[in-house]
């Protein structure tokens, strides 16, 4: 049974808010999802058939972004020749059928997939917009332990893309375990940091440390969204720039987590806590120079 966790934050008043924030940053909402799902190994359509119904109930509940997890169409514990079955191009099926399912809802959707090219594989992604079209595609960059025997990593480089529905910054499971990744993704303007993951019991510690604290680190809101079973802990979450955990969903169980994100908390958050304000640039190499964005 597909447990649906809809939460929502309380808002502050109007009044208050007025006092700290200009009118463009009042209440600026958007509806996320986190599709926390078992990937049955080696069992494409039906990974496929449950990650679409649940799609599907996201947005009948209003998701504006939904994301899928890491290696949710294939399993993780695969053999190289067993992930090779699942290779495919951007350009290919399973990509293809989400960018029809993301015009149909009208959503933006965040679909890792297995990527080949030139017989290497990848453990890629592709951002979909609202209207079909893949507006980016990304390749985790930081492979984890039996991954480096079977996959390729992507080029260390790490730019948010502008959505329809906000810029986002997209990383994958053990990219958010290096500070640099999501502060260069801060750097540039990303307001909300997505990480689809297969993350493991033994490392769930690790889990909820390290997605708190690169929201805090850089004042942006990070979407955890893990697997379940196969030795993944769950506990997909949504983080607030504070660090505080906003929502999470079970841990052992197929759940859809929905809640609103209220951008204007970056502002307010970066007045109490000026980490980005008071960096020091001249620490960094020049590739992550970049100005603060207003």
């Amino acid at each position: 049974m597909i447990q649906i966790l809809l939460i929502y934050r309380f808002e502050f008043s109007e009044q208050f808010i007025n006092l700290v924030y200009t009118a463009k940053d009042v209440l600026r909402l958007l509806k996320v999802a986190a599709i926390q799902l078992q990937a049955y190994p080696s069992q494409r359509e039906t990974n496929i058939n449950n990650c679409i119904q649940m799609v599907e109930e996201a947005a009948k509940q209003g998701a504006e972004l939904i994301v899928l997890p890491e290696l949710w169409i294939s399993g993780y514990y695969l053999s190289k020749e067993e992930f090779q079955l699942f290779g495919e191009a951007p350009t290919g099926k399973t990509v293809g059928l989400f960018q029809d399912l993301a015009k149909n809802l009208g959503t933006v959707l965040v679909v890792p997939f297995v990527e080949v090219e030139n017989e290497q594989l990848f453990i890629a992604l592709a951002v979909i917009e609202t209207t079909g079209e893949v507006i980016t595609t990304y390749r985790k960059a930081f492979l984890w332990g039996r991954e480096k025997d079977i996959f390729t990593p992507g080029e260390r480089v790490f730019n948010p893309v502008e959505t329809s529905k906000g810029k986002i910054g997209v990383l994958i499971c053990a990219d958010i375990e290096f500070p640099e990744p999501s502060r260069i993704l801060a750097l540039q303007g990303a307001d909300l940091i997505v990480v689809p993951s297969v993350w493991s019991y033994g490392a769930e510690t690790r889990w909820d440390i390290q997605l708190p604290a690169r929201a805090l680190d850089n004042t942006v809101f990070i979407l955890g969204v893990n697997t379940v079973n196969e030795g993944s802990c769950g506990k997909s979450k949504l983080v607030a720039p504070n660090g505080e955990v906003l929502c999470e969903a079970p841990r052992d169980e197929t759940s859809i987590l929905i809640h609103d994100v209220d951008f204007s908390l970056i502002p307010k958050t970066r007045i109490d806590v000026p980490y980005l304000d008071d960096l020091d640039k001249d620490l960094y190499p020049a590739t992550i120079k970049t100005k603060l964005p207003v």
